[in-house]
């Protein structure tokens, strides 16, 4: 009878959860850790429920098992090692040759090495890149505002002699003359003439063509 339970028992281990324990550990799957679970505390319960005669039997059965569970942690744990120290190795080859780029780097071009977090590279072949720095371009904007105020006034004084305000012979008087004739003129045209170059003035900040 003894011989004939423990030949089943044989059996259920190759079809069963005992299966589990006979793979290897780098093969188990989620389902052989919980028939392994299974099959301990199966065992602890046959120990603390069992006859007093299969006592001795079943303690070295949970034992056998238990060096197997321990023999398959120490596996995974010496491949999780293994891995772990060619990670590293890895690691340490990149930082070598990333290193090594930045000193190619540095002595090829120092001047990027020396740039500031408050400074900007400029490619020099890029033909979008800025020429002018704020002050030039405010600098040019003004002298562009004055020379249209300039412009505005040559063209209301051309307006005046062709209306006929200043002749070409006021234009050969004297000075006194020609101060009055220009009196005339600016008089006549000089309210127009300043909103003609605030309006236009107000138009070119504004972004529009005067």
């Amino acid at each position: 009878m003894d011989h004939q339970h423990q030949e089943e028992e044989e059996e259920e281990e190759d079809s069963g959860p005992e299966s589990a324990f006979g793979k290897s550990p780098f093969q188990l799957t989620a389902q052989d850790v919980y028939d392994i679970s299974y099959v301990v505390g199966r065992e602890l319960l046959a120990i603390s429920g069992g006859p007093r005669a299969e006592v001795p039997r079943r303690v070295t059965q949970l034992q056998f098992k238990i060096v197997g569970i321990l023999e398959m942690l120490e596996a995974l744990v010496n491949e999780n090692s293994l891995t772990v120290e060619a990670l590293k190795m890895e690691r340490d080859n990149l930082k070598q040759e990333v290193d090594g780029l930045r000193r190619d780097g540095s002595s090829g071009k120092p001047e990027q090495l020396s740039v500031g977090p408050d400074k900007m590279l400029i490619d020099l072949t890029d033909p979008n890149r800025p020429r002018f720095t704020l002050q030039e371009l405010r600098d040019v904007l003004q002298e562009r505002n004055q020379l249209k105020a300039q412009l505005l006034i040559t063209q209301e004084e051309l307006q005046c002699y062709k209306s006929g305000f200043i002749s070409p012979r006021d234009e050969q008087a004297g000075p006194t003359e020609k101060d009055s004739a220009g009196g005339r003129c600016s008089g006549s045209s000089r309210g127009s003439e300043e909103k003609t170059i605030i309006k236009r003035l107000f138009s070119f900040k504004q972004g529009k063509r005067p």
